[in-house]
């Protein structure tokens, strides 16, 4: 156990560096085995009270230090910094360091992934590189040589390739030079034997672009989806923003061993291959659309991160929330509007949501942390997204979209804050936005009331909402938030009496009355789900089954249906007796108007699909997975039983002789899946029979997957071991094997992941192979990691003892389940807060751990 607690850092501790690092000229001397990297930076001091200057560093071997190239023995070098004495006000200092990338499993700064080597650097991942002030408000121009042998034949950098040349040795080397002040969080460095892909795009200004997507040899046929979404997420920005890209190359590099998703680094894009790669051989629909939107959100990062930062971590979200709303509304512009957003809430819902009612509540600027890789959080990302949504609705689009010019324009070349965005903001649009900054100060997901009375003789209909955000860790009492509700009204026709109204609250309860509404109308609650609230009404399940199928809002009509089916889950949870007919009666509407042609399929495969657990979970005040399980199960097992016919109309219907990769297709799968699911619910041997037909006759890997889970479920072996055996040279498609089988809802699940641990595809070492088998066992299968005996807790306890000192980023990102324990049932939440406290007791636990296992048992 640790003797010393890691530092806090504070917002209000804030200062700015005491000095401006002019230009800084980088050199990297790759050898087997180890780095040379020598660092020679154009300094001016800006504070004359300042007398030394602080670098950070860790896990750097100092060779030497030189100041206008004399070399000094004055400084002051442990773990963590470099401090080097200051007496002049204009200076050179040279560092040169020795790394050492292939022993570096954090993957944080230079490390090896298979070869290549690659760096990682947000947030604080520069320091590993050389000592450099690590903070994002120090931006300077850099200039990189790079030289290895020539068996890592591909060199790159950020900005334009300046030079290139060879060396002694069997060595060679290349310059690179990025005209745009940057901080070191968005270096980059590449070396490698890799192959490309290339294309060209011409900017709105008549300038063309070199595109290159790097990937090892034999994925380059893996490439074309997602070149072809960074030219459309080009042309995208260009038309919605008017923001051109700025240098004469984009690079874009995919690697197997890589911490997060993918990194904006500028001009040099470093992802995970699962976000590069997709074929229909090998990649799900889901992952078509996953790639397209990463290759977006990284790409507009050029501008909304890069060209403009943060002044510090606590800012995060001005660059994350941002960029989130933007490749949303790509994805919504590309494909369906209704479905995006549909994808979207459920995604906020089932992570954002969780947080917000757990210790590690936080707002999306945060005012403390321990280790800021923690910070990367949904709060931060997708919470922040949906402020900027709210911020568009409450100025409207026109005045949103001249702030964000006058932004951009302001900020140009700068480390800024939220409060510089929302001032941009409210300049533009001459909206005061003083009330709406309580959004970026305040954690917890408000609570939004509203109820409404017709008054016949007046013909008038008035609503009442109230607000109330629950209070989290260190913060109460908080005070009203701007809330913008979009209403609808309704007649008992399905026909809109009034149009459709945006209502602000901005008091904890407000009185709003609609004038000539002619009958009693049914309302349409917050539409399009126009702020990030949970929203409770007093809409009857007879309302709720007239909205679910004739609301004119596409995502209310989805929503009434969750909601309805909600209420009849938890009433079966409630009385296993309860009577459910009406809610047969109900869905059978809905499946007729998924056998037409005419529907839309993407739609109507979400608008079937029943809650899952965790969201059934959120509705509850003690969770038992078990019995929310058992529940549900019990409707998906009737509609199994009472609509077969139809069910196997819709299979048929959607079936698709040629594959394609277009919006309608997809849908097309998704319904077409959705109705084998639901068919092969109660798991007899007649579903094992119709699922091995369903995975014989796949031509895609949407519907082998598909195929393949429902295999889990039916202890079917031969299409387990029949994928495994033609996709083992895969890697991504393997860890589709492991997260099937450790999503599966079985007892033996527990055992079968102890098994597949010790297998010999599986490697700790590899992010996504980790996050294939314990994320998705912990995360995606609550049944199981819930179970009654704790062995769930146990096995992913011992698998975040092993990454504390292998790659503490990841083992902090598996405690996310543990995070909400005191929700569960008393003897859950004892073996939780059992197995944090084991946690807390790893001799020499790294700092992102321990944080979140200490706020999560102690806060």
């Amino acid at each position: 156990m640790r003797t010393d607690t890691p530092k806090t850092i504070y917002l209000k501790d804030y200062k700015p560096y005491p000095f401006t690092i002019n230009s800084l000229d980088l050199k990297f001397e790759i050898f087997e085995g180890f780095t040379l990297v020598t660092a020679t930076s154009e300094i001016t001091r800006n504070n004359p009270n300042a007398k030394e200057i602080f670098l950070n560093g860790e896990e750097l071997e100092l060779l030497s230090v030189k100041i206008n190239k004399l070399d000094i023995t004055n400084y002051t070098a442990d773990e963590t910094a470099l401090r080097v004495p200051c007496t002049q006000d204009e200076f050179t200092l040279e560092i040169k360091t020795k790394i050492y990338p292939e022993k570096n499993t954090r993957l944080e700064g230079l490390y090896n992934s298979g070869g290549t080597y690659c760096t990682q650097c947000e947030a604080e991942g520069f320091r590993r590189i050389t000592y450099y002030p690590d903070r994002p408000d120090v931006l300077t121009t850099y200039t990189v040589r790079v030289e290895a042998e020539k068996q890592y034949p591909v060199l790159l950098s950020n900005g334009n390739c300046t030079e290139k040349g060879e060396l002694e040795d069997n060595r060679h080397y290349a310059v690179w030079h990025d005209p745009f002040p940057k901080p070191c969080y968005l270096f980059a460095l590449v070396a490698g034997d890799l192959v490309h892909i290339y294309d060209t795009f011409t900017t709105r200004s008549g300038r063309e672009v070199d595109l290159y997507i790097y990937v090892r040899e034999g994925d380059e046929k893996q490439c074309d989806h997602a070149m072809d979404s960074l030219k459309r997420s080009m042309t995208w920005d260009e038309e919605v923003y008017g923001l051109e890209y700025d240098l004469d190359i984009f690079n874009i590099v995919a690697v197997s061993d890589f911490n997060m998703g993918a990194m904006e680094n500028k001009s040099l894009n470093i992802f995970n291959t699962a976000l590069v790669l997709a074929h229909p051989e090998t990649a799900t629909d889901t992952d078509f659309m996953r790639v397209e939107s990463v290759i977006a959100h990284e790409y507009f990062h050029n501008w909304s991160g890069n060209r403009v930062t943060c002044r510090d971590w606590f800012q995060l979200s001005l660059k994350e929330g941002l960029t989130v709303f933007r490749d949303q509304e790509f994805s919504a512009d590309t494909h369906s509007r209704d479905v995006q957003r549909i994808d979207d809430v459920t995604h906020l819902r089932k992570f954002q949501f969780t947080e917000d009612a757990s210790a590690l509540a936080h707002p999306i600027r945060p005012d403390n942390y321990i280790e800021i890789n923690n910070f990367y959080t949904m709060t931060i990302y997708e919470k922040g997204a949906e402020i900027i949504r709210m911020l568009r609705t409450l100025i409207g689009s026109e005045n949103y979209r001249k702030g964000t010019d006058l932004y951009f324009e302001r900020h140009d070349g700068q480390a800024v804050t939220c409060d510089d965005f929302v001032q941009a903001m409210q300049d533009a649009s001459g909206h005061d936005l003083t009330q709406f900054k309580r959004w970026y100060s305040q954690a917890g997901t408000p609570e939004l009331k509203f109820s409404g009375v017709y008054d016949t003789k007046r013909k008038t209909y008035t609503i009442t909402l109230s607000q109330h955000t629950p209070d989290t860790p260190n913060q109460k009492n908080k005070q009203p938030m701007p809330i913008p509700v979009k209403i609808g009204l309704l007649d008992e026709q399905g026909k809109e009496i009034t149009t459709e109204d945006t209502l602000i609250l901005t008091e904890k309860e407000q009185n709003f009355t609609i004038e000539n509404v002619t009958s009693n109308p049914i309302p349409s609650v917050l539409r399009n789900f126009s702020a990030p609230v949970k929203l409770q009404t007093d809409l009857t399940p007879e309302q709720l089954s007239f909205l679910m199928v004739h609301d004119t809002d596409g995502f209310n009509r989805w929503e009434a249906g969750q909601r309805y089916y909600l209420r009849t889950i938890l009433s079966l949870i409630e009385n296993p007796n309860h009577q459910y007919n009406n809610f047969l009666s109900t869905y059978e509407k809905l499946l007729e108007k998924a056998t037409s042609c005419d529907c839309d399929p993407a739609f109507m495969a979400r608008a079937l699909t029943l809650p899952d657990i965790g969201r059934i979970g959120q509705e509850m005040d003690s969770v038992n997975p078990t019995q929310i399980w058992n529940a549900r199960s019990t409707l998906q097992n009737a509609i199994a039983e009472q609509f077969q016919d139809i069910l196997q109309t819709i299979y048929q219907t959607f079936h698709q002789h040629e594959f394609a990769t277009d919006a309608k297709s997809m849908g097309k799968r998704a319904l077409r899946n959705v109705a084998l699911n639901l068919m092969t619910s109660r798991l007899t041997q007649e579903d094992n029979e119709r699922v091995q037909e369903h995975y014989d006759a796949a031509n895609n890997m949407t519907d082998r997957m598909t195929g393949l889970l429902l295999a889990c479920n039916l202890e079917n072996q031969t299409i387990i071991n029949h994928f495994y055996e033609t996709f083992k040279t895969y890697p991504l498609v393997v860890d589709k094997w492991f997260a099937a089988q450790a999503q599966t809802q079985q007892k033996q699940t527990i055992a079968t992941v102890n098994d597949l641990k010790t297998h010999k595809e599986f490697n700790i070492k590899n992010p996504n192979r980790v996050r294939s088998l314990y994320a998705a066992f912990a995360m995606n299968n609550p049944l199981c990691f819930h179970d009654e005996t704790g062995d769930g807790y146990a096995l992913l306890k011992e698998a975040i003892t092993t990454l504390n000192t292998i790659n503490p980023q990841i083992a902090a990102r598996l405690l996310t389940p543990f995070r909400e324990w005191k929700r569960y049932t008393p003897d859950r939440q004892e073996k939780m807060k059992s197995a944090l406290s084991d946690i807390l007791a790893i001799e020499n636990i790294a700092p992102d751990i321990y944080e979140i296992a200490n706020k999560s048992l102690n806060d």
